[in-house]
């Protein structure tokens, strides 16, 4: 399957060009469900997207590719992501 690249808006500012989003598959046994979510933009790092109840908020670690497998995930809709995950997206990939 070939991977969605999406241009989101970042308010007024410039579009997030090439930006990917996944979440793991149903080959991925994970406690975390729908808290996590994946990212990378162009050809730079795989960034995870794990959401923290009790602050409310969600928080990026950086993957090194040694530590999963792209068959883990599918793609993700934009439009389908958490309303803060896009605004956090959109802070961290700021042009």
């Amino acid at each position: 399957m070939q991977p969605n690249f999406y241009s989101a808006s970042v308010g007024s500012k410039t579009p997030m060009n090439g930006l990917r989003i996944y979440t793991p598959n149903a080959n991925v046994t994970s406690d975390l469900g729908k808290t996590v979510f994946y990212s990378r933009r162009g050809s730079g790092p795989y960034y995870r997207w794990r959401y923290d109840e009790s602050g409310a908020s969600w928080h990026p670690s950086r993957m090194h590719a040694a530590e999963f497998s792209m068959q883990s995930f599918d793609n993700a809709n934009w439009k389908s992501l958490p309303p803060a995950l896009k605004t956090r997206l959109s802070e961290h990939y700021l042009d």
